[in-house]
């Protein structure tokens, strides 16, 4: 009987172990892609900064279609 509790204590530990290792990786994978959504969102910060410059500084309507296309 003794064994029997000690060998589904081993299996337990074996599975809490991997179960750690798992999460400490979901963690890192969670902290990278929220590393890249924020380089994403500042890009897009960015982007849109210089959107509403150009359209200040009257470099287009604002409409891509009243644009002349360049070979005119």
């Amino acid at each position: 009987m003794n064994e029997i509790v000690e060998d589904r204590f081993v299996r337990i530990e074996t599975k809490l172990s991997f179960s750690e290792d798992l999460l400490d990786e979901l963690n890192r994978t969670v902290f990278r892609q929220q590393q890249q959504i924020d380089r994403l969102n500042e890009v897009v910060r960015r982007m849109h900064a210089q959107l509403s410059e150009l359209r200040a500084s009257g470099g287009s309507s604002g409409d891509p279609l009243d644009e002349v296309p360049p070979h005119y």
